[in-house]
């Protein structure tokens, strides 16, 4: 009998960039096997379903109603179920619906341009931006400067004056300006599709969001009288402003901001910069299961109802790897947001910044 011992190889040692894709690939692995990416057809046209007979009982709200100021609540029911169709728009655009792209891309518009009057190529072409480098400076789109400060890497001079004491204070001005973003995606959305901006069916959807917009403009103006009408889109785009900023807020405001420079690998990047909010069933209707924003970010085509399920794998393999896991109350979430949006006004060194992000700066 040969006795000899039968020598083994040693296991490769790799370098750090590749552990890291090994890291994501055994996790994409798991998920796979887990069977969470197949599609829920069902659950998704029973949403479709629930939605359309949620807009059709407010229209018929709308119009026995008539010419009195509870319409306002109208409006307001109106603002929630825009958002939530918004919701399922944001599935369709990440290809969570169907198995066909055509399929998503002709969802996308039906739900998000015909429904809510928004324009499905500006915002995939944004969002789609934001999920390949969140909260990264020169790559996130929702990072740029615009009213509100959201970091200072590109700080050229001080502000002074009325602009010092708004940059100061803009955290507790965040909320308040959001009654004022469902009429900025409007006019941002009709824009890009009547400008030069990326827009990939741009008749379908100048067409979609005419027939939306001004169907609903004129269906108003035609019910209510003047002053009744305006103060109905005051509250229906201020509400439904407020409900999507308040949504996608928390998920990466007040997480650490990746500077121009660093390269980080895809699970860290997803994890390390985004945040979920704890709840039960009611904040996963709530927020759309955006609440799941890190599962969504690295699984961005996984439906909607089997995020709830892959969290704890997702949480427990980040835990068994060293790899910090964000999750809070939709509380914490907003006072967080409220006190780093001061602190970047004060021109304070970001409180947030992670010192993970520094080890992957890369000198010029």
């Amino acid at each position: 009998m040969d006795t000899r011992t039968v020598a083994t190889a040693d296991p490769p040692v790799l370098r750090p960039r590749e552990r890291q894709l090994s890291e994501f690939t055994e996790l994409a692995r798991t998920v796979q096997e887990s069977g969470l990416m197949r599609r829920r057809l069902g659950w998704y046209w029973t949403q479709f379903a629930v939605l359309t007979v949620g807009l059709l009982a407010t229209f018929t709200a709308f119009v026995l109603v008539g010419h009195s100021w509870w319409q306002l609540v109208v409006a307001a029911l109106l603002a929630l179920l825009l958002g939530q169709a918004m919701f399922l728009g944001h599935d369709a655009a990440h290809r969570q619906i169907f198995a066909s792209g055509r399929w998503n891309d002709w969802g996308s518009l039906v739900i998000a341009n015909l429904y809510a009057g928004m324009s499905y190529g500006w915002w995939q072409h944004k969002h789609s931006r934001h999920h390949a480098k969140p909260n990264q400076v020169g790559a996130d789109p929702d990072i740029e400067m615009d009213v509100l400060r959201f970091h200072n890497e590109d700080e050229r001079r001080p502000s002074t004056g009325l602009a010092r004491w708004f940059r100061e204070r803009q955290g507790w001005f965040f909320f308040p300006l959001l009654l004022l973003e469902g009429l900025n995606l409007h006019v941002s959305g009709v824009k890009t599709i009547f400008g030069r901006g990326p827009v990939k069916r741009r008749p379908v959807e100048i067409a979609f969001v005419t027939l939306r917009l001004g169907g609903h403009l004129a269906l108003v103006f035609w019910l209510l009288p003047f002053g009744m009408a305006v103060a109905f889109l005051a509250v229906q785009l201020a509400l439904f402003g407020l409900y999507m900023g308040m949504v996608f807020a928390p998920n990466h405001k007040g997480m650490p901001i990746v500077p121009r420079d660093s390269k980080i690998d895809f699970l860290r990047r997803q994890v390390l910069m985004s945040r979920n909010i704890r709840g039960g069933r009611l904040t996963d209707v709530a927020m759309g299961g955006l609440n799941y924003q890190i599962e969504h970010h690295l699984f961005p085509s996984m439906p909607r109802p089997n995020l709830r399920q892959v969290q704890p794998l997702v949480r427990d393999f980040c835990r068994a790897h060293g790899i910090h896991y964000t999750e809070v109350s939709a509380a914490r979430s907003y006072r967080t947001v409220v006190q780093y949006l001061n602190r970047v006004g004060l021109g304070a060194r970001d409180p947030f910044d992670c010192p993970i992000t520094a080890q992957y700066r890369v000198a010029r």
